[in-house]
């Protein structure tokens, strides 16, 4: 998927998170958004998600060379971030089936599939109110990593994760990002970004 920003800002009252940023992330490219905490980098993440909409400019989706539907981009995009929670009463397994019925796991990966490769294979029947925050991250980004989408976002990847499960989120996206565009937030860890090969630092259009 191609995103194309131009001209795109977003505002917050009299917060001005960023403006006037003009770029493309082509498809299968890979791209690291830097900047510290509070710098803006999950809302411009949300933006390219469609998750919201910019206060100036205008985003564009394409797939394919056609243009998508800005009510049809959640269907091409799979995120994993902090702020977005899981059902915490649900299992490891129901977890999985629900998000079946909205985005497919790719490759015909099923419940099992995922939960063997995030090594949560002892924890299928668990509610995952019960897991511990690396369990959950690695399962948040199972969910996003694995999905047949054509966007991956991810917000600070290595989040709760030790440094065994580093090398576990490493390796999943060297065996399932393939084509797809990757944009990865990240406050500087060269972990989380070092399968990026640009950088679009927010400050640039700050303020």
């Amino acid at each position: 998927m191609q995103v194309t920003l131009q001209q795109a800002g977003k505002v917050f009252g009299r917060e001005i998170v960023f403006r006037g940023l003009d770029h493309v992330f082509a498809p299968g490219s890979r791209t690291v958004v830097l900047g510290p905490n509070g710098s803006g980098k999950s809302t411009l993440l949300q933006v390219v998600a469609g998750a919201i909409t910019p206060s100036t400019g205008r985003v564009e989706h394409l797939l394919h060379g056609s243009v998508v539907d800005p009510d049809q981009v959640y269907r091409h995009v799979s995120i994993a971030a902090p702020y977005l929670g899981l059902y915490e009463d649900l299992s490891l397994a129901e977890t999985v089936e629900t998000h079946q019925r909205f985005k497919p796991l790719r490759m015909g990966l099923g419940v099992r599939d995922l939960a063997r490769i995030a090594y949560l294979d002892q924890a299928l029947d668990k509610p995952v109110r019960n897991f511990s925050s690396g369990m959950k991250q690695r399962l948040k980004l199972a969910l996003a990593i694995l999905s047949d989408t054509s966007l991956l976002l991810l917000d600070e990847p290595a989040s709760n994760l030790d440094a065994e499960a580093v090398n576990w989120y490493q390796r999943l996206l060297d065996d399932h990002l393939d084509a797809r565009t990757l944009l990865v937030c990240s406050n500087r860890q060269p972990a989380e970004h070092d399968r990026c090969d640009r950088e679009l630092d927010i400050a640039h259009w700050k303020g």
